[in-house]
């Protein structure tokens, strides 16, 4: 990650990290991954992915080692962002509605002029991702801890 300009509002880069997961997916496996690329623990200002993950444990585990809210957002959502994606993928969208989670939720999170700063990194069965924001948050619209929608499968990749 090069460095860049402070946010003018906080003096710090706001950072979202996008994560996506199987359901079930190991709360340690997660964190760990998410935290082979956060290069800061304090430079991450929110966590965000899809609202079918709003309920996992390891979500919540995540947001709560960052100190960070926890926001989700609707597979349409997600997929509005898709020509943004480094790594868009039809089998995620397959089986989410979207091409794209960790990486269309942190970027739907830092908003239009935010910009993918570590593209998707995968683990078995997770995946992270963090966007650069130059916005205050205050100014997004986004849903925080969404009830989750259905899904058919148990077992679903990220």
């Amino acid at each position: 990650m090069r460095a860049e300009a402070p946010h003018p509002d906080t003096g710090r880069r706001l950072l979202v990290l996008g994560l996506g997961c199987e359901r079930g997916t190991p709360p340690a496996e997660l964190l760990d991954l998410a935290l082979s690329v956060v290069p800061d623990r304090e430079g991450i200002a929110a966590v965000a992915t899809l609202d079918a993950r709003a309920r996992e444990p390891a979500m919540h585990a995540v947001a709560r080692h960052f100190g960070a809210p926890l926001v989700t957002f609707a597979a349409a959502r997600l997929e509005a962002e898709t020509p943004r994606l480094a790594n868009p993928s039809e089998r995620v969208f397959a089986l989410t509605g979207c091409h794209g989670v960790a990486e269309a939720a942190a970027l739907a999170q830092a908003g239009e002029g935010g910009r993918l700063v570590v593209e998707k990194t995968k683990s078995p069965h997770a995946t992270v991702a963090i966007a650069e924001s130059f916005q205050s948050f205050a100014t997004l619209s986004c849903e925080v801890e969404s009830a989750p929608s259905h899904s058919d499968s148990s077992r679903e990749p990220a």
